[in-house]
């Protein structure tokens, strides 16, 4: 952005008229690199929070499995973006990586993880979240 100059006019006979010189810095521009590695979102995950998450997946697998496998993964995402609203809006990084459900759940509590794949039809749970992969 280039500077401004304002000037004031003035009659030469006219001793009360002031001349005013501004000048804007050129704006500056900061570059943010993304964070798209599974790496950099596990690491936002707490361990309390990755229990919360097979605490909340774990009694609902029943449920799922009465309501069939279509229906399952609706409420499997609902109860993802609960658990994700609930830790610091894990919500961007599931929508980023949604393999990062995978990973937490592989790591703490991997029968939870097997039984609701299983019960969801799926090979990953990320398959089961809704968007693009």
């Amino acid at each position: 952005m280039a500077g401004a100059l304002l000037t004031g006019c003035s009659d030469d006979n006219d001793a009360d008229t002031a001349s005013v010189t501004t000048t804007v810095p050129p704006a500056t521009q900061t570059t943010m690199a993304p964070t798209t590695s599974a790496e950099n979102d596990e690491d936002k995950v707490t361990p309390q929070a990755a229990q919360q998450l097979c605490d909340m997946i774990s009694p609902e697998i029943d449920n799922w499995r009465d309501q069939g496998s279509t229906v399952a993964k609706v409420t499997f995402n609902g109860t993802v973006q609960n658990w994700a609203a609930r830790n610091d809006g894990l919500n961007d990084e599931v929508l980023r990586d949604k393999t990062l459900v995978d990973t937490v759940t592989t790591r703490t509590c991997p029968e939870v993880r097997q039984q609701a794949l299983e019960v969801l039809e799926v090979d990953d749970l990320a398959s089961a979240l809704v968007g693009d992969r």
